[in-house]
């Protein structure tokens, strides 16, 4: 039996699914689904959902706050069950490692095991997500954990199976180019995540810049509280317009400076005379700008929001794949 072909296999195929997991987090995100089922793992204590008249009546007397809404529970259940299977398939992951080592083979077994423990820690948040009833900090965080999952994902490929484009070494500036720029998207994702959990998405629908004159101090630091408190319900935010749209500049912001980064990476890339990973870069982050200007333009179309969403992600996976270019020992 081929281990490592099983292997490689099933973190291709969890890499892949990791993807999907992150958009439709994001589409229950964006359709208020969060908290289609207020408790946690069952949904008004079922597997799935209540069904029938009597059930549903049981579960709004339980919950009167949260009444059961069908469309909402299939969105937010499906991510539930979607991410357990995510969790599995890195358990799987771990033990064809772990038997691909005892054949002495090369597996970074660490890697996967740090990966299985990062699951249950984004498992853990995905409940904090409903328990918490939206809390913006865990809900930013949660967003980030999805990113972050791929991302471990996609690096454990790449030191397991990867081959490089280059056939030179590269020089320090190129290395230092690709981990800001990598560093900045992280932060942007991170802004994103900060607008979601807040609703701050259509706080400015004016292109290209908000207006300012509508933004006081306060509303800066109102925005950026980290420190909020625990306990309202958090569906559909508790700031006020100033604040959101604070937030929303920020992302704003974050997205030129991510530009900027960017085009200074590719310009080094070009330098180097990688081309195809420059132009594969540039063709990733110019489409996830202009997906950004439609959700603005056509204020937040849902699946052009969701797709917003998914190419962040794989903006950030290309990133983690140049920085691996980059660093990796180049046979000369």
């Amino acid at each position: 039996m081929n281990y490592q072909l099983m292997l490689k296999r099933l973190i291709i195929v969890a890499t892949c699914f990791s993807l999907l997991v992150i958009a439709l987090g994001a589409y229950t995100r964006l359709v208020h689904a969060g908290l289609g089922c207020p408790d946690w793992p069952l949904c008004y204590g079922h597997a799935w959902a209540p069904s029938s008249t009597n059930e549903i009546s049981q579960a709004n007397l339980k919950f009167p706050d949260i009444p059961v809404n069908l469309t909402k529970t299939w969105p937010e259940m499906t991510h539930r069950y979607l991410a357990s299977s995510l969790g599995l398939l890195c358990i799987f992951i771990v033990a064809l490692g772990m038997a691909v080592k005892r054949r002495g083979q090369q597996f970074p077994i660490k890697h996967s095991a740090f990966l299985l423990g990062f699951i249950i820690l984004q498992g853990l948040f995905g409940m904090w997500t409903v328990t918490l009833k939206l809390w913006p900090q865990v809900v930013t965080a949660h967003l980030l954990g999805g990113f972050t999952t791929f991302c471990l994902l996609l690096s454990l490929y790449l030191r397991s199976y990867g081959r490089s484009v280059l056939s030179i070494g590269v020089k320090q500036p190129l290395k230092t180019g690709a981990l800001i720029a990598l560093i900045f998207v992280f932060i942007q994702v991170a802004l994103g995540g900060w607008i979601t959990s807040n609703y701050a998405a259509l706080a400015c629908t004016q292109l290209p810049w908000c207006s300012v004159s509508q933004i006081s101090s306060n509303d800066i630091y109102t925005g950026f509280n980290f420190l909020q408190e625990i306990g309202p319900n958090y569906l559909g935010g508790q700031l006020d317009g100033g604040a959101r749209i604070a937030i929303h500049l920020a992302h704003r912001l974050g997205a030129l400076a991510v530009t900027i980064s960017i085009a200074v990476l590719i310009t080094l890339l070009i330098k180097f005379r990688i081309y195809s990973v420059a132009a594969f870069l540039g063709v990733v982050t110019l489409v996830q700008i202009g997906l950004g200007i439609f959700n603005v333009y056509f204020h937040l179309p849902l699946y052009n929001a969701v797709a917003h969403n998914l190419m962040g992600a794989i903006l950030l996976g290309t990133l983690v794949w140049v920085n691996w270019l980059v660093r990796r020992k180049i046979d000369v």
